[in-house]
């Protein structure tokens, strides 16, 4: 779930709002002022704007829509896997639930391991857990201990960042395990996101921006 649960739109204070994005529908970015990857454009366009859910006010970006077509499914996993490949990264660390789902792809193109940050009591073992807070309450992520060495480098996958609370709370995570945190990667990111805007100092990287 990530930045995402479908049944939770709560949004933390550091910045996460669980899958969730008030008034957006996914929008293919330029970068730099020149013309975006003609792939963008496919990208944005298969992500379904759902209207009203999980509650009335929010459009929900639905990336299932994206699953169901596998040339553009590819295409955003590549774009991914084009920036990362050459860059040392020993680890991707995908967040609990979507994160899981463009996480291991990039981690077995790249050559990297994957780690699952999942939630409470969801990883047998010894396990390290960071909690992070929520308007309403908190949240925890998970890790199992010895799943990142120290100075291991590690890029975050999640499929969205609102206000990148579940984010703040993975990099925390993997900086207590010694783990050197690259980047943080979504396929979608609020506009205040492009241009690499900073979480923990840890520079964010979106394929589209959703849009009022």
């Amino acid at each position: 779930m990530g930045e995402e649960d479908i049944s939770n739109d709560s949004k933390s204070s550091c910045g996460c709002e669980d899958g969730t994005v008030e008034a957006p529908a996914a929008a293919a970015p330029k970068e730099n002022g020149r013309a975006a990857d003609p792939r963008l454009q496919a990208i944005s366009d298969a992500i379904r704007v759902v209207p009203h859910f999980p509650k009335p006010g929010i459009m929900f970006n639905d990336i299932t829509a994206l699953l169901l077509r596998p040339a553009v499914f590819k295409d955003a996993v590549d774009m991914f896997v084009e920036r990362y490949r050459g860059m040392r990264i020993a680890a991707v660390a995908g967040i609990e639930a979507r994160g899981f789902i463009f996480g291991p792809a990039i981690a077995l193109a790249i050559g990297a391991k994957f780690i699952p940050l999942r939630k409470p009591k969801k990883l047998p073992g010894e396990v390290i857990s960071e909690t992070y807070i929520l308007e309403y309450g908190t949240d925890c992520l998970e890790m199992h201990v010895g799943a990142t060495e120290p100075g291991e480098r590690v890029v975050v996958v999640d499929d969205l960042v609102a206000t990148g609370g579940t984010l703040c709370a993975a990099i925390k995570l993997l900086e207590r395990a010694g783990a050197d945190v690259v980047e943080c990667a979504c396929l979608i990111g609020l506009p205040k996101y492009k241009n690499f805007y900073k979480l923990n100092g840890k520079p964010v990287y979106i394929l589209v921006e959703s849009r009022k």
